[in-house]
């Protein structure tokens, strides 16, 4: 009879959690997990990786997607830093996630040893850190203890990410009978998140609030969505003839087909949406933080008290009245706030129904193609995608101006029709579009398109060695303008006659693509893009369709040579 050890226990626990893959490069320090995991492949895949970051990024996606916690595995030292910007990444995007770092023997620790990193530190946990929790399990009897905390913890109030370290020499004592106890230690029942229902004062205060408003807004986003209280928030919107926009990189909140759907509140915001934010009486703000990005850079609402009448819901206490005094706060879960909502009788009329017709007006508006230099046309790109995607399409991006296209003209039906489509790292990390739709196509089956800038894509293009590994089918449409777009667009507006360091002498993505296994087709006109996209729907394979833009072309609201000559002229 084979002895257990910690390491088939930390996976058994695993899997009586509920995880069906786990996301990692394989190390030296958790050679014993890699065992369990060979234990338990029947019920848990784990996938080989090929750099750190580009596992933290899938187990993220993952989280994001399903609501539990993503799961990642890396080696002490390097391994864990390379792995910190997925663990950032869950931080700001308040995701599940848990981080199983590998760790030197015990009897080495705390000489510097070989890849010796104190974890404590380097992750947090605070509100400015990486993680809610960062533990050392030294003891193995208490393996199941510390993950389903882990997994709470991952889950409870505002979600994020929680670090597990595992120090080498625990991983392989004996699961024996307690000294203590007697008892041999087992996997702990699977965990769920705990709801926070709002007080019903709160609710009649919000109630009366709105009677009292003429042009109310509501701002809906952050992490913690199921579907149940996506399609609540839509009955609650309907109920009270309330606009909607969604917060930054949250825009399968709610859904952008609805006549309620006022637009993303983020990075290159509708002008006139942002007008109604400042114009309105009243916002509603469900799930988001208010962070810099969904704020204006802290311009659309005045820091710490705002202009308009704010009511912030929000699944954890410390958030609420931490960056902006609320009118009212709620401290309540996505799923118990909607659901809340949604039974919060409205009058047979409102006297805002006009504002709330115009806002869908002005995000409508904001839809119409513009013209720009060279010859591909991006709304109509973005268009075809419209046209020809599955409505349960997963995309997903990284960071970089390339991102606006989609984030603009592409309209999400979302969770209300029962499936997230959107995995977009609001804090801003590079690289993130490869790895989260390889991730999306391995642990859900649907189709994953991203979209990547040539920068972008350089950071973790390595994972479609990953993705051809397990047959996971995404396609990647990669817009290449031989340049870091956005960190030129601010050179040109702050240096204008000084271009460093933003040019890029880029590889044949092409010919890289195939090399991994996929597909790959290079398009030069707008023409070309159909065609080539219903090549990439009807082949089992994944495919790269490298996009050939203008270098002129940045931003879906400007040209790099119209900033040039306006400051050229100013200049002479």
């Amino acid at each position: 009879m084979t002895t257990k050890i910690a390491g088939h226990l930390l996976v058994e626990c695993l899997v009586a959690q509920g995880v069906t893959h786990a996301f990692g490069v394989p190390g030296e320090s958790y050679l014993a997990v890699l065992d369990g995991f060979h234990q338990q492949r029947d019920n848990i895949k784990f996938i080989i990786n090929r750099q750190e970051g580009g596992a933290a990024f899938m187990a993220e996606a993952h989280g994001k997607l399903t609501g539990r916690p993503g799961v990642c595995f890396v080696t002490r030292g390097p391994g864990a830093t390379n792995a910190s910007i997925g663990v950032h990444t869950a931080f700001q995007d308040s995701t599940p996630m848990v981080l199983f770092v590998g760790d030197v023997a015990s009897d080495t620790r705390d000489r510097e040893a070989f890849q010796e990193v104190d974890y404590l530190s380097f992750f947090g946990p605070s509100t400015k850190g990486f993680a809610k929790r960062v533990e050392r399990i030294d003891d193995a009897h208490r393996i199941p203890e510390y993950v389903a905390r882990a997994f709470a913890t991952a889950m409870n109030g505002r979600p994020g990410p929680v670090v597990l370290v595992l120090p080498e020499d625990m991983l392989t004592q004996a699961i024996q009978h307690h000294p203590v106890t007697g008892l041999v230690p087992e996997a702990l029942a699977k965990v769920t998140a705990v709801e926070a229902w709002s007080d019903p004062g709160s609710l009649r205060t919000l109630r009366e609030m709105l009677l009292k408003s003429e042009r109310p807004l509501v701002i809906a986003g952050g992490g913690g969505w199921t579907v149940q209280a996506a399609q609540a928030l839509q009955r609650f919107a309907e109920n009270w003839k309330l606009p909607v926009g969604n917060a930054f990189r949250f825009q399968d909140t709610f859904d952008n087909h609805h006549p309620l759907y006022a637009g993303d509140v983020g990075i290159g915001i509708n002008p006139k949406l942002a007008a109604r934010v400042k114009q309105s009486d009243l916002i509603i703000a469900i799930g988001p933080r208010l962070g810099e990005m969904t704020s204006g850079a802290y311009t659309l609402f005045e820091v710490p008290k705002t202009k308009q009448k704010l009511v912030h819901i929000h699944a954890s206490a410390e958030e609420l009245n931490r960056v902006y005094q609320a009118d009212l706060a709620i401290n309540a879960t996505m799923n118990a706030a909607a659901r809340s909502l949604e039974v919060l009788s409205a009058p047979v009329s409102v006297a805002w129904e006009g504002w709330s017709q115009a806002c869908h007006a002005d995000y409508l508006a904001n839809l119409e193609p513009q013209t720009l230099p060279g010859d591909i046309d991006m709304p109509a790109v973005v268009a075809t995608l419209q046209k020809h995607l599955p409505q349960d399409v997963v995309l997903t991006n990284g960071a970089g101006n390339f991102a606006s296209w989609v984030h603009r003209f592409f309209k999400h039906h979302g969770l209300v029709k029962g499936f997230k489509t959107q995995l977009a790292p609001t804090n801003g990390a590079m690289g993130y579009g490869v790895p989260a739709g390889i991730a999306a196509a391995i642990t859900t089956g649907r189709l994953a398109l991203t979209m990547a800038g040539d920068g972008d894509f350089l950071m973790n293009g390595q994972e479609l060695a990953t993705a051809s590994q397990y047959g996971a089918k995404t396609i990647i449409i990669l817009l290449n303008n031989s340049m870091f777009g956005t960190i030129r667009m601010h050179q040109e507006r702050e240096y204008p006659l000084n271009v460093a360091g933003t040019q890029l002498k880029n590889p044949d993505f092409v010919g890289l693509a195939k090399a991994y296994g996929y597909a790959g087709e290079r398009i030069t006109h707008t023409a070309e893009f159909e065609p080539a996209l219903l090549s990439a729907l009807a082949r089992e394979q994944g495919t790269l369709i490298e996009v050939m833009l203008d270098p002129d072309v940045i931003s879906t609201r400007g040209t790099l040579s119209a900033i040039t000559q306006t400051a050229l002229s100013k200049k002479a």
